[in-house]
Parts: C-alpha cells; sequence; structure tokens
C-alpha cells in the first residue's frame, strides 16, 4: 500500500473510533457536563480517538465502499450509546435523589442554575451534582471510563455490532438501576426528613394553635444540611462503587 492509502485508511479509522468515542461526551457523567464548552468536548473526544484508534483498526479491515463505511459508522455510534447511557444512568440517578430530597426539605421552591448540567436546579441537586464531580475525577473516573471504551473493542471490535437483544437488556438493566442508585445515595436524609414530616404531622395534630409549617420548615433545612454533611462520606464510597458498577455493566452488556 502506498503512503496516501495508508493515511485515508488511518483517517477513516479515526472516523470510526470517533463515532463510539463521541457519546461519551453527551450522556456520561463528567464528560458531558454543561459547563465544558463544545470546541473543548470535541478536542479531547479526538484526543482520546487519535489514542484508540492504533488499538481499534489492528487488523481490522476498514471499509472503503461509502455506503459500507456509512453501516460501520452507524454500528459505531450505536456502540457508543449504549455504553454512554449505562454510564449516564448514573449522573441521572444523582440528579433524581437531590431532587427528592430538595422537594421534602423545601429547596426546591429556590431553585437556581445548575453549573454542571446548565439546567434549573435547588440547592442540595447543586451540591450533589458537584460532589459527584469531584469524586468522580479525584477516583479516576474519567480514567475508567476511557479504559472501558478501550476494552469495548475486544468484545466488539471495529465496525461490528452486538445482538440486539443484548443491547435492550443492558439498556433495561440501566433504567431499572436509576432509581435503585438514587434512592441509596440520598437514604438517610430522605428517612430523616419523612420522620420529621411525620414528627410535625403529630405535633400540628396534638397543638392546633403551633403553625407547624412555620416552625418546621427551618428544622427541616437544618435536619437536611446535618444528614447531607454527616452522609457525604458515604456517599464518595457509594459513587465510586456504583461507578465501576456502571462500567462493568455496560461491558457486559455488549458482550457477544
Amino acid at each position: 500500500m502506498s503512503i496516501p492509502e495508508v493515511a485515508g485508511t488511518q483517517i477513516l479509522a479515526f472516523v470510526l473510533v470517533l463515532g463510539r468515542v463521541a457519546p461519551l461526551f453527551l450522556l456520561a457523567p463528567v464528560l458531558s457536563a454543561g459547563m465544558l464548552a463544545a470546541r473543548a468536548k470535541f478536542v479531547a473526544a479526538a484526543a482520546i480517538t487519535l489514542a484508540l484508534t492504533p488499538i481499534a483498526s489492528h487488523h481490522r479491515t476498514i471499509p472503503a465502499d461509502p455506503l459500507a463505511f456509512a453501516l460501520a459508522f452507524v454500528h459505531e455510534a450505536g456502540v457508543g450509546l449504549a455504553f454512554a447511557l449505562a454510564l449516564g444512568v448514573l449522573a441521572a440517578a444523582v440528579q433524581a435523589g437531590a431532587s427528592l430530597i430538595d422537594t421534602l426539605s423545601g429547596f426546591s421552591l429556590g431553585a437556581s442554575l445548575d453549573p454542571v448540567t446548565g439546567t434549573q436546579n435547588a440547592v442540595l441537586g447543586q451540591v450533589y451534582s458537584v460532589f459527584a464531580v469531584m469524586v468522580f475525577l479525584l477516583a479516576g473516573g474519567v480514567q475508567l471510563m476511557i479504559m472501558g471504551v478501550a476494552r469495548s473493542y475486544a468484545l466488539v471490535p471495529l465496525g461490528q455490532f452486538p445482538p440486539a437483544s443484548h443491547l435492550a437488556a443492558l439498556a433495561l438493566q440501566s433504567l431499572e438501576a436509576l432509581p435503585v442508585i438514587g434512592l441509596e445515595l440520598v437514604a438517610p436524609v430522605l428517612i430523616a426528613l419523612v420522620v420529621a414530616d411525620a414528627a410535625l404531622g403529630l405535633l400540628a395534630r396534638a397543638v392546633p394553635q403551633m403553625n407547624a409549617l412555620v416552625l418546621g420548615l427551618p428544622a427541616k433545612v437544618l435536619l437536611a444540611f446535618a444528614v447531607v454533611s454527616s452522609s457525604i462520606p458515604f456517599v464518595s464510597l457509594h459513587l465510586q462503587n456504583d461507578l465501576t458498577q456502571a462500567v462493568a455493566r455496560a461491558l457486559a452488556g455488549l458482550r457477544p
């Protein structure tokens, strides 16, 4: 093969690998954060793709026909979306759990712009979002996700596609894990707020003259902050384990 032919093959392989890597910057935690500029995401995706292209294209035939290449790119994008979706469920679970305790504690009445997701979010939702990003960065979560993508080429080689039934099972497992992860992360705060609501309800029945709503809202806010601050170390360990399990679940779902 001449040098132009080799260069053209490598460019085609680069585009195919980019189709699998790019969905990470759309759905995966940290990498899909709204505070990251689109140009920075593209540069990071191109750098990761450049590093993975020799591994993914080793001993692989890259289709030169336009229709075959388009089909291979669709396959790569589908694999990337399936892998990124299994990871993105973790960020969605953090948001869902934090939104639940924001509603129970009354913080949802003062929602503001979340710098991580770029959407309206209450105080505790922002705290959990920023804390989750910090845990993923310090615990090597980004490296783990990139290693997971690299490992996926051993299970699903470049240009191939796993069985549709496996991808459907992976999507169902990820959606089933979403509420479970969210509830586990905020379970201490949730239980404390439910008990506080029950106590305030009993107090309002026993002493009708007392305005339980006015007295209970500051107490619930202080209780939420106290329980959140005391449960943060356990939440960090849980997030690390959840990320590892999400990567393992995604790779298991791609296994032929």
